[in-house]
């Protein structure tokens, strides 16, 4: 979700430069909700566990693609296995074909147990901006947000948040792997702590019957939390986020769904790097919390082990670190 909520800076910006263009942007059904709004653009959903499982999903939604219009150019920013075989198909059909360059050396040398380079590594969203370039359609960075602030919440939001008055704040405390997720029982001091500041309320993210149960559990223990787990659907979520002040979060997808409707990110870092290039786009490189180790990042994805085996790159931050940086103390 992450790696998509990052293309929509760069689509969006490349569909307002070239209005004439007609987008068909090819993503995971669940996704399509972070294009909205892009005049131009249809979204083509594909579910790679039913209708385009495998490698003959591959052929079958090339064949559903083929048939919905005569492409110019395809522009994968992807570059995995079954958009390797996607490109090859439509080069054979003599379609250009442009992709990404993830800048796989590079991250390998940024997470090298030894001889570590730690330098800043060109972003994501600058790397798929690139692929558009190199396609002949270059354009800058135009994207602002997706929702305009200070219009009214929907009437189903309202009534479940009530209006707002005073701060939100926004707690998405899990993330994909353990190297990106700051320990749970400082994170319930966190949402504790600023629960109890005045005229603040503070929403909880999450999703999953695990994430679910615990968050429940911080909304029963604290005054003015919300948990909003399983509650409302992808757009919807954007529209809590486009209302609130601050979202604190990992390095996870929530932090490049606020970042698409120009909300602050207070974000906690682990395993992982800013250096990697999946900062938040827009977002202040003040606003993170990290601790500085020899150590980090010892992975691009947070998927790796510790040496250590007890994450001392997360455990080491104090709750207060993060409750002074959401409150500019």
């Amino acid at each position: 979700m992450g790696d998509v909520a990052m293309t929509v800076p760069v689509v969006a910006s490349f569909a307002k430069k070239y209005p004439n263009a007609n987008i068909t942007m090819v993503s995971n059904p669940r996704f399509e909700d972070m294009f909205h709004g892009i005049k131009n653009l249809t979204f083509f959903g594909v579910d790679t566990k039913n209708k385009y499982k495998g490698f003959g999903g591959i052929f079958k939604l090339f064949s559903d693609l083929s048939a919905t219009k005569k492409f110019d150019v395809v522009i994968d920013l992807h570059d995995v296995l079954r958009s390797k075989v996607m490109r090859a198909l439509f080069r054979i059909k003599g379609v250009k074909v442009f992709k990404i360059d993830k800048g796989r050396a590079e991250k390998k040398a940024l997470t090298a147990k030894e001889g570590k380079v730690l330098k800043q590594l060109k972003s994501s969203v600058e790397r798929y901006r690139d692929v558009f370039a190199e396609a002949g359609v270059p354009f800058d960075l135009t994207f602002d947000s997706l929702m305009q602030k200070g219009t009214p919440l929907s009437a189903n939001l309202a009534e479940t948040l009530g209006e707002k008055h005073g701060k939100w704040i926004a707690i998405a405390p899990f993330a994909q792997h353990q190297g990106k997720i700051y320990p749970l029982d400082k994170m319930e001091t966190v949402v504790k702590l600023l629960s109890e500041e005045p005229d603040t309320k503070v929403l909880l993210f999450g999703g999953g019957a695990k994430e679910k149960t615990v968050l429940e559990d911080w909304e029963k223990k604290y005054g003015n939390t919300v948990s909003l787990a399983g509650k409302f659907p992808l757009l919807q979520e954007l529209e809590i986020l486009n209302h609130t002040d601050t979202l604190v979060s990992m390095d996870s997808a929530n932090m490049h769904l606020a970042s698409l409707v120009g909300t602050r990110v207070v974000s906690v870092w682990g395993a992982t790097h800013t250096c990697a290039g999946f900062y938040g786009f827009g977002q202040n490189p003040a606003d993170t919390v990290e601790m500085q180790m020899d150590c980090r990042p010892c992975s691009i994805y947070g998927n790796k082990p510790c040496k250590f085996n007890d994450y001392r790159c997360l455990a080491q931050i104090e709750p207060e670190m993060i409750v002074n940086k959401v409150l500019n103390k």
